[in-house]
């Protein structure tokens, strides 16, 4: 039973993924509301060289054992113009844990100092192609657009943050911050799937 479900999701991730982002691609800005009720888009941050975008929920155990090192890199990153953005891209009608409401209350329980905003609708999270919670998307503005130059997971052990051999999304941050290619563009997010009604 276990595989024909986890085979059912491999197959829906990979139509996803077909569907999402490219390395290279342009992403569009969005207008999605944030836990403060205001409206939030890329494009308010004026003096931002790029954005780490993460795509994460509030029940996912994957989700919630990277929260701190999420909080981590706003904390490094945002005052040198690569501010987080997380986005619960969840269908409160199949996973109630990820209401608005409960990303209220979880934002305030963890101290979030960056935008939680809400997917409401679920537009934004297929066109970046996101299958997991957490899946970040490392944006760098050039010439007025939102280029991707990475894709995948925040580093390579979600169990044990003191055990982690490679900050995937720090080397590529800090790979742009100095004006250098990002070496490693992609890896596979490791999480929940993304909670949306079958059709």
């Amino acid at each position: 039973m276990i595989t024909l479900i986890q085979a059912k999701e491999n197959k829906m991730e990979n139509t996803a993924v077909h569907k999402g982002y490219k390395i290279g691609d342009t992403a569009t800005d969005f207008k999605l509301k944030n836990v403060d009720n205001k409206i939030v888009s890329l494009s308010d941050y004026k003096g931002a060289k790029g954005y780490i975008v993460i795509f994460t929920c509030n029940h996912c155990p994957y989700a919630k054992a990277y929260e701190s090192r999420i909080i981590a890199l706003n904390h490094k990153y945002a005052s040198k113009g690569y501010p987080v953005i997380a986005i619960n891209p969840n269908d409160p009608k199949v996973e109630p844990q990820d209401s608005f409401e409960g990303m209220k209350q979880r934002a305030k329980e963890k101290g979030f100092t960056f935008p939680y905003l809400f997917d409401q609708g679920q537009t934004i999270y297929p066109q970046y192609g996101a299958t997991k919670t957490p899946h970040v998307f490392v944006l760098q503005k050039e010439n007025g657009k939102n280029i991707v130059r990475y894709i995948g997971a925040i580093d390579d052990n979600y169990s044990d943050a003191n055990d982690v051999s490679h900050k995937y999304v720090e080397d590529a941050v800090d790979a742009l911050l100095a004006n250098k290619p990002v070496l490693l563009t992609s890896t596979v997010a490791i999480g929940c799937s993304i909670k949306a009604q079958k059709e």
